[in-house]
C-alpha cells in the first residue's frame, strides 16, 4: 500500500498547479528588470555625452591659443581662443607680496575683563574680544589663544590669518594678510587694552614681509608702459592671463610673451569629443547586442528596440551633417565601420591651416543659442534625457507600472498557491488517516484469521 506524506504531496501538487503561470511571471519580471537597468545605464551614458558636449561648447570654440614666456621662470600665461596672436615684451620689476607682522613677548600675559583690540587691514578692520580669548580662564593670554581669537573673530572673513611660533621658549604671534598689495598693511589698534605687558606686546610689531604691489613694465624697464597692481596676475592683454613669479634684475633684457594658435591643444579638444562619443557608442553596443543563442549568450535588453536603433541612427546622421558646406570629416573626424569615431590629426591640422574658423562653425554651440553639430546633438539628446518629458523618463514610468502589475499578479498567484496547498493538504491528510485506519483493520483481520485455533 502507498504511503502518503500530506505536506510533501500538497506542496508538489500546489507547485504543479501554479508552475506554468509562475514561470511566465518570472520571465516577464526578469525582462522588466533588465529593461529598467538598461534604461538607467542608457540615461547615464547619454547624460555623460551631453556633459562632454556642453563642456566643449563652454569654451566657445574648439580652437586653442597658447601663450608662452621665453623664460618660464619669470611667469606663466594662458590664452583664450579670442586672444590675438602676437609677441609682447615684459620686465618684472617687483612682485606683489602680502604683509606679515610678528608680535613677541606673548607668553602668558594678564588680561582684564574689558580688554579688546581692533585688527586693521588697509581700510578694513574687525574687533577681537581679548577677555573671551582666555579659553582656559586662568586670567592670562598666550599667543596661541590670541591667534585663535583673531581667526575666529566674527568679522574677520579671512582678511587676516593668525598663527603662533615658539622660538627659544618665547611665543610670538604672527599675522598674515590674505590679500597682497601695498594698500593691505596690517596694524593693531590697542586703545581698548588696559596699560600693562599685554598692551605693550601688542603695540610693538615687527614686519616680516612688506606689503608691496606688483610692478611690471610692458616693454623695457623705465621706458615702457608701467603696470602696477596688488596681484601678480595681469590681464592687460585681451584674452590673456599672465601670472608673474619672479622679479628680474635691473638691466636684464625683457622676457617675450608669444601668443599663437595651438594646433595640438585644438586637436586635444576635438579628441575629447571623439572620446566622449566612443564611450557612448560602447554602451549602445552592449545594450543592443543580439546575443549568441548557440553559445548561450542572451540578447541585450534593447537588441530589438526600434527607438534605440533610431537614437543611434540620429546620432550618426548628426555627426555627419554639413554646416556651411563643411563637416567634421573635413577636419579629420572619421566615422569608422564599427560605429566609432577616430581623429586624423594630420588632416585636422592641414584643414586648420587653411580654414581654422570653419571648425568653430561646424561644432557650433549647445548653449542658449544652439548651432552646429553640438547644438543639434544637445537638442536631440534632450528628447531622451529630459527628466519630465524625455523618452527615458516615460519608459521608466511605463516599466515601473508594469513591475507594479507583476507584483500584484505575484500576490494573486501566491494566494492561489496557498489555497491549493491548503486544499491538497486537507485531502491528503484525510487520505493518510483513512489509509492508517485501513492498515489497522487489515492487521486485525490478519491476526484474527492467522490463528490456527479459530
Amino acid at each position: 500500500m502507498t504511503n502518503y506524506d500530506p505536506v510533501t504531496t500538497a506542496t508538489a501538487l500546489a507547485e504543479a498547479y501554479t508552475s506554468g503561470r509562475q514561470t511566465l511571471l518570472d520571465t516577464q519580471s526578469k525582462a522588466a528588470q533588465s529593461t529598467s537597468t538598461a534604461l538607467t545605464r542608457l540615461q547615464s551614458a547619454l547624460t555623460a555625452f551631453d556633459s562632454a558636449i556642453n563642456a566643449l561648447s563652454s569654451k566657445k570654440t574648439p580652437l586653442a591659443t597658447s601663450a608662452v614666456f621665453s623664460n618660464t621662470a619669470v611667469g606663466s600665461a594662458t590664452a583664450s581662443a579670442s586672444a590675438t596672436a602676437g609677441s609682447y615684451s615684459f620686465f618684472v620689476e617687483q612682485l606683489a607680496s602680502a604683509n606679515q607682522v610678528t608680535y613677541g613677548g606673548l607668553t602668558s600675559l594678564p588680561v582684564s575683563a574689558t580688554d579688546s583690540m581692533s585688527v586693521k587691514l588697509g581700510s578694513l578692520s574687525f574687533n577681537v574680544d581679548l577677555k573671551a580669548a582666555d579659553t582656559d580662564s586662568d586670567g592670562n593670554l598666550s599667543a596661541k589663544e590670541i591667534a585663535a581669537a583673531i581667526n575666529g573673530a566674527p568679522n574677520n572673513n579671512s582678511l587676516v590669518t593668525a598663527s603662533f611660533v615658539t622660538v627659544g621658549g618665547a611665543s610670538q604671534l604672527v599675522l598674515t594678510s590674505n590679500t597682497a598689495g601695498a594698500a593691505n598693511t596690517i596694524s593693531l589698534d590697542t586703545t581698548g587694552v588696559a596699560a600693562g605687558a599685554l598692551k605693550t606686546a601688542l603695540s610693538n610689531g615687527s614686519e616680516l614681509v612688506a606689503a608691496k604691489d606688483a610692478i611690471v613694465w610692458l616693454g623695457a624697464q623705465t621706458t615702457g608702459v608701467k603696470l602696477q597692481q596688488s596681484s601678480n596676475t595681469f590681464t592687460a592683454i585681451d584674452g590673456v592671463s599672465m601670472t608673474f613669479t619672479k622679479a628680474m634684475a635691473t638691466g636684464e633684457a625683457p622676457v617675450t610673451l608669444t601668443v599663437a594658435s595651438d594646433d595640438n591643444a585644438t586637436a586635444a579638444n576635438v579628441q575629447s569629443f571623439v572620446d566622449a562619443y566612443n564611450k557612448l557608442e560602447e554602451v549602445l553596443d552592449s545594450l543592443t547586442n543580439g546575443g549568441d543563442a548557440q553559445n548561450g549568450v542572451a540578447a541585450a535588453a534593447f537588441a530589438n528596440d526600434s527607438g534605440v536603433r533610431a537614437l543611434r541612427s540620429r546620432l550618426v546622421s548628426t555627426i555627419r551633417e554639413s554646416v556651411g558646406g563643411l563637416t567634421l570629416a573635413n577636419y579629420g573626424v572619421i566615422a569608422n565601420r564599427d560605429g566609432s569615431l577616430s581623429l586624423d590629426q594630420t588632416k585636422l591640422k592641414a584643414k586648420l591651416a587653411t580654414n581654422p574658423d570653419g571648425l568653430t562653425q561646424v561644432f557650433g554651440s549647445s548653449g542658449t543659442t544652439k548651432s552646429g553639430v553640438l547644438g543639434d546633438l544637445d537638442t536631440y539628446l534632450n528628447l531622451w534625457t529630459n527628466s519630465a518629458t524625455g523618452q527615458i523618463a516615460q519608459r521608466k514610468t511605463a516599466v515601473t507600472k508594469l513591475q507594479d502589475s507583476f507584483t500584484e499578479r505575484q500576490a494573486t498567484l501566491d494566494n492561489q498557491y496557498n489555497s491549493a496547498y491548503e486544499r491538497y493538504l486537507i485531502q491528503y491528510t484525510q487520505l493518510q488517516t483513512l489509509q492508517s485506519q485501513l492498515s489497522q483493520t487489515s492487521s486485525m483481520f490478519d491476526a484474527l484469521f492467522s490463528n490456527d485455533n479459530s
